[in-house]
Order: C-alpha cells, then sequence, then structure tokens
C-alpha cells in the first residue's frame, strides 16, 4: 500500500519529461521542475542553459540550439567638448594677431628703458597708444601699425648699442636721479639712442657696468635665475677668519633671508686685505651689508668683471663698444 506523500506547499503539477527518442522539427522542450519536496520547497530559479556543445537543460535533456549572442551595446558617446568663449568667426585670440606683442616689449625694445622700468612708465600713465593712454600690463599692440608714444613722443625702433663702461665714484647708476646727483648718462657722450645701465652700482662704488637699448636682453641679464656671475675687488677693515669666509660661501643669512652662496678669496693680503668676491646675485649693497654684519665694514669696492666682460685697461669714467665676439659672448649667457 503506497504511502501519501508529505504535505509541503502546494507548487505547479509536473509534466511528463520528453521522449528521447527522434528529434523535433522545432526546438526541445523543457519541463517544469519536479515537485520539490518539504525539505526543498523554496528553491532558487532553474539556471540557463549553458552555451555551447553538449549543454543540457534545465531538466538534464540536451540542448538543442545555442542561445542567441547578446547584440553588443553601442560605444558611449564622447562627452562634448567645451565651448570656446564666443569669437567672430576668422578672427584669432588677442595673444595670437599676428605682429602683436606686449606694450613694455616694444618700449624696451624702442630703447625707452628696461622692461621693468617701461612697465613703471605703463602704470604711471605716460604710455598713448592710437591716442589713448594705456594704463594695463599685458596690453598688445603691434609697433608698424599702431601708433605707440611715450609722453607723447612718438617712438622708434633704434639699431641696438652696447658698450661697457668703468664706472667712477660719485655717479647714479640711473638715467634720471630725484636728488639731482650726476647719473651715468652724464659720462656719455656722442651716443647714438637712448641706452640705460644694466644692473647698479651705488653712488660710492666704481667698477664695469653694461649699457645697452636692448630691452629683452637686460631683462635676461637682470633675471635672479639666470645667475650671472660677477667679480668685485673688497677692501675690508680688518681680515676676516677663515670660517667666517666659509660661512659666506655656504650661504649668510642677512636680514633673516639666505643669500646665495659665493665665492670668496684674499686677493692682496695686509691689516686692511683686498678680498675677490663672485656673486651670482646682486642684492642692493649687498657685499657692503653682509660685511657690515659682521664687523668688517668695507671702504672700496670695484666691479672687476659682469659675466663674460672684463677690461681692467678702461680707466674710471671711459667707456667703449663692445665687441662682435663680446656681444655674441653677453648673449649666449
Amino acid at each position: 500500500m503506497r504511502k501519501p506523500a508529505p504535505k509541503g506547499p502546494r507548487t505547479a503539477p509536473t509534466t511528463r519529461k520528453p521522449a528521447t527518442g527522434r528529434p523535433t522539427a522545432g526546438p526541445a522542450r523543457t519541463s517544469a521542475p519536479a515537485r520539490p519536496t518539504a525539505s526543498h520547497a523554496r528553491t532558487s530559479a532553474p539556471a540557463r542553459p549553458a552555451a555551447g556543445p553538449g549543454a543540457r537543460s534545465a531538466s538534464g535533456a540536451p540542448a538543442r540550439f545555442r542561445p542567441a549572442a547578446a547584440k553588443p551595446r553601442p560605444a558611449a558617446k564622447p562627452a562634448p567638448r567645451k565651448a570656446a568663449a564666443l569669437r567672430p568667426a576668422g578672427v584669432p585670440p588677442r595673444s595670437a594677431q599676428a605682429g602683436q606683442d606686449r606694450l613694455q616689449k616694444i618700449l624696451a625694445a624702442a630703447g625707452i628703458a628696461s622692461r621693468r622700468a617701461c612697465e613703471e612708465i605703463i602704470l604711471d600713465g605716460r604710455v598713448q597708444v592710437n591716442g589713448k593712454t594705456v594704463t594695463e600690463l599685458g596690453t598688445r599692440a603691434d609697433p608698424r601699425r599702431d601708433e605707440i608714444t611715450v609722453d607723447l613722443q612718438p617712438i622708434e625702433r633704434e639699431a641696438p648699442v652696447y658698450l661697457l663702461m668703468n664706472k667712477p665714484k660719485g655717479y647714479v647708476t640711473t638715467v634720471k636721479d630725484d636728488q639731482g646727483r650726476p647719473t651715468v648718462m652724464a659720462l656719455l657722450k656722442g651716443v647714438p639712442g637712448r641706452l640705460y645701465p644694466v644692473g647698479r652700482l651705488d653712488f660710492n662704488s666704481e667698477g664695469l657696468l653694461l649699457m645697452t637699448n636692448d630691452g629683452a636682453l637686460a631683462q635676461v641679464l637682470m633675471g635672479p635665475e639666470h645667475e650671472i656671475p660677477k667679480v668685485y675687488l673688497v677692501k675690508v677693515h680688518r681680515t676676516p677668519k677663515p670660517e667666517l669666509l666659509k660661512e659666506f660661501e655656504a650661504g649668510f643669512l642677512l636680514s633673516g633671508r639666505r643669500l646665495k652662496p659665493c665665492h670668496i678669496e684674499i686677493a692682496e693680503k695686509g691689516d686692511n686685505p683686498w678680498l675677490k668676491v663672485t656673486l651670482t646675485e646682486g642684492k642692493n649693497q649687498q657685499i657692503r651689508r653682509m660685511f657690515a654684519a659682521v664687523g668688517h665694514p668695507v671702504s672700496k669696492l670695484r666691479r672687476v668683471q659682469f659675466g663674460p666682460l672684463a677690461d681692467p685697461m678702461l680707466k674710471p669714467g671711459a667707456w667703449r663698444y663692445l665687441s662682435p665676439q663680446e656681444i655674441s659672448a653677453i648673449k649666449s649667457l
């Protein structure tokens, strides 16, 4: 006598398994899952037939066909680029217009002053472009098309001039002096163009000074990042101790700022010796200030070399033009 099946949750009735004989023309039928027992009342969904030969359906019968391949998803469209600033068609950006350049660079190339000094001239409202005063740095103009004036005087591009001067004491290394002191410009006679000094030597110092109207070159030579060596002969009070000279060579701390290392050697011994000092930066009265800070004040200071330029035969107050070889050497720095 057959025992009754254990009661459990009601499920769909089972169907007969398909015959294992000759396959039908259509795809094989798969049977519904068998009635679960009480211990397997809750089951997961039947697995899909695996692709490829030999795969079987959930009922265990061999699959007649491979499942259709999934359609490839269309490639994602690239995100559109941000639209550039609206600009009329055919008009290039302001910075890319042919022939235009920064106003301070144009003024420096015309021999007005160094590029940094030209920036101050612009900020002071002394420059006009096509009759309009310009006070904004970075303004661009075309010197071939625009009318550019400084103090209402039109500028002209001058031929570059390079000369070397031996500055004497008692002169200021500027084009003009508010206190009425004589400037190095008073020593230039018969020189065409508007020149200006590259770098400075204070009122009581003497030595070699480069003068030019090439503003682009002056900007490079005065830039601290280029570290152009400058050699000085310095007479100090009493001989500094060797450990003090090593401190200078390692980078002296002056007014809370670490100076770049400099090279110092004794050029002439004595109670008040002459030292040969090589700097790669030029802070305001740097040599005088650092020796005064350690109790060895400077009584005389003379620059004897500026980059590759040197001339021991040039007398104080005299000047001469640079040779083509010297111009090439100074431009290669």
